[in-house]
């Protein structure tokens, strides 16, 4: 079966390597680089201990140092599943979502007229960049210079010139044999819409701009007017055999190799934004071609870095354009890819940003770059006024549509947290001075109380509490730190003074558990962290009152873990089944809500039981106060302080 001219490449486009060969490997993640694509696992095509395989996913082969076997997503496939290469393309384009093309038996003709077309936009750019050369064009050579383009900077992205004629290119081609239906085919030349007229030149009095694919091949142009007057300031070739605007960006190849070599990948608006990056030394950047990113150009993207930096001019239609990225993305996200947004000063592309101000000034905004949550937030928010109840629900609507649109649940979660975190810090209330919330405090948690703060508190304040006592035990006995990483890095903390010590436990403890203490009074302060006060006259955990009793420590995190995700799941299972109730009721929807509910408050119910065991203690005795003050002097040993500002 023959297949259509540029199936196969767009299969590639569209086709993880790293995906199709880690259903057969396990990848030695000691050598590998998830984040580049760069992975290494011992070879499936023959016995060995070592990783010697290595895949390259954003070049799209594997090659194995060991058995020399090499080939690209279509190869393995071919060789694993013993399938013929139609077969293998088959189960590949079924995965991508590509429907296999009809039989097609002119395919190699059509092949060969793209290969020709090829030639032909490889002549028109070598014809472009002499005209540049031109008396004509000296217009052309001073503008360029104004935006700060050497001659060298010119040759190295092929700048041209188009004339201010109607025929100059046609003659040109025609002159040199090319034939008529090939310069047409390459979107070079229109024809005349009048009787008998002649062709004319798609491109006249403008700058030109060389688009090449990622295999290095001219596919299309785009050319600056140099007339003020003219209605189109730029302009693309038509679409073609050879040209998809919507699955093509500018400098695709180039912008691959250096994201490669660990340069971010930068998505800017335009060609003179894209060299101007280029050339101050970001030369991961890439341009859409005229529209709006396309879900096809988002998949290229993602192919070539896991999270690209959306660079956009600091005006309203860079806004609306990041919100159009915005909706675009949200379904398509998944694990470790995503987008970042850069907005330029108001005003300003990067290429006036880096003729003002140097490339630094660039490097600001990017490393200021938002995650996209923060600008879906700034979208829903800003300008708006939420004094009523009826403008938080409509709030709180919008949001909820938009999160629906995750289809990874993970993200989708993760996305719900931080509107939480976000929403919280616009609604919350007002604050007592600092003196009156300490005052209020010392007063809450009297020594002589015989009801734990987890006793009297709402479900909040029991996340709050065990949040605590997981903190705690792993500060009081940091060689456990390690064992538990995976559950502290999962774990959501709602109070920011948590996070703070988790991010501390996670960068110090795990590695060097006797450096916690120093580090912790290093980097807040030597005042106990006012979101452990409770913990001095609360009985919460008998591992607290015997800090050498490492096998305690270990079962107390481990449960306070799993309470905590489990009282959390419950939460969010219960709010999703009320969002459903939320649209047309049925039987089913009534059920699960009600299921979910009573899970909830026997969860709760389990809980209060608990209680009496953390207050009465383990053997059923009460805490006596020398137990307590003896707890308390623990907790006084464990050193910290709210962030210095």
């Amino acid at each position: 079966m023959s297949l259509p001219p540029g199936f196969l490449d767009e299969l590639r486009t569209r086709t993880s390597l790293t995906q199709v060969v880690g259903r057969k490997v396990m990848w030695d993640m000691r050598k590998s680089n998830q984040a580049k694509g760069d992975m290494w696992a011992p070879c499936p095509f023959h016995q060995e201990k070592s990783a010697s395989f290595h895949v390259d996913d954003r070049k799209g082969y594997y090659y194995c140092f060991g058995c020399h076997a090499k080939g690209d997503a279509i190869g393995f496939v071919k060789e694993t599943e013993n399938v013929s290469f139609i077969e293998a393309v088959e189960i590949l384009a079924r995965e991508a979502g590509m429907t296999m093309p009809a039989r097609d038996p002119q395919a190699q003709q059509k092949a060969d007229r793209r290969t020709q077309l090829a030639e032909v936009m490889e002549q028109a750019v070598k014809f472009f960049r002499l005209q540049l050369r031109t008396a004509a064009a000296a217009p052309a050579r001073d503008y360029l210079a104004r935006r700060g383009l050497s001659e060298a900077a010119q040759d190295r992205w092929e700048l041209g010139f188009a004339p201010d004629a109607w025929q100059g290119l046609w003659d040109h081609l025609t002159g040199k044999g090319v034939a008529e239906d090939l310069i047409h085919g390459a979107g070079l030349a229109k024809p005349s819409t009048r009787e008998g007229g002649k062709p004319y030149d798609t491109f006249r009095n403008r700058i030109m701009f060389p688009i090449r694919d990622a295999r290095g091949r001219c596919i299309a142009f785009g050319g600056r007017a140099m007339d003020p007057t003219d209605s189109a300031k730029y302009l693309n070739s038509p679409e073609t055999e050879l040209f998809d605007k919507g699955r093509s960006l500018y400098n695709h190849g180039p912008a691959r190799t250096a994201a490669g070599k660990g340069q971010p990948l930068i998505v800017a608006e335009g060609y003179m934004d894209v060299i101007a990056l280029s050339e101050a030394g970001f030369e991961a950047a890439v341009a859409p071609l005229g529209t709006a990113i396309t879900e096809t150009q988002l998949q290229l993207l993602w192919r070539i870095a896991p999270e690209p930096v959306i660079a956009l001019d600091g005006d309203t239609a860079g806004i609306r354009a990041a919100m159009r990225v915005i909706d675009l993305a949200l379904p398509l996200l998944e694990a470790g890819q995503s987008l970042r947004f850069a907005m330029m000063p108001d005003g300003k592309d990067p290429d006036d940003l880096i003729r003002s101000d140097g490339p630094a000034a660039v490097q600001k905004v990017l490393d200021a770059a938002q995650p996209m949550v923060r600008l879906l937030w700034q979208r829903e928010t800003e300008g708006r006024v939420f004094d009523s109840p009826e403008r938080k629900a409509t709030l709180d609507k919008s949001l909820r549509a938009k999160l629906k649109l995750i289809r990874d649940p993970s993200i989708r979660a993760h996305y719900g947290q931080e509107i939480k975190d976000l929403r919280w810090q616009l609604f919350r209330p007002a604050l007592p001075p600092r003196g009156a919330r300490r005052a209020q405090a010392a007063q809450s948690a009297a020594p002589d109380t015989r009801r734990s703060l987890l006793a009297s508190a709402g479900p909040g304040a029991e996340d709050h509490l065990r949040e605590a006592v997981i903190l705690a035990a792993v500060i009081a006995t940091p060689q456990i730190a390690a064992e538990f990483e995976a559950g502290l890095e999962a774990l959501s903390c709602r109070d920011p003074d948590h996070a703070a010590l988790r991010d501390i436990i996670l960068s110090v403890a795990v590695s060097a558990p006797g450096a916690l203490a120093a580090e912790i009074e290093a980097r807040l302060g030597s005042r106990p962290l006012e979101n452990l006060h409770s913990l001095r006259h609360v009985a919460i955990t008998p591992c607290l009152r015997d800090p050498g009793n490492v096998d305690l420590a270990r079962m107390t995190v481990a449960e306070e873990l799993a309470k905590l995700a489990a009282h959390r799941g419950l939460e969010a299972e219960v709010a999703e089944a009320a969002e459903d109730m939320a649209g047309p009721a049925d039987e089913a929807v009534t059920w699960r809500l009600t299921q979910m509910v009573r899970a909830r408050d026997e969860a709760l119910r389990s809980q209060k039981e608990d209680r009496t065991e953390y207050d009465t203690g383990a053997n059923g005795a009460r805490i006596s106060k020398r137990e307590r003050d003896a707890f308390s002097a623990l907790i006084d040993q464990i050193s910290f302080d709210k962030p210095r500002r």
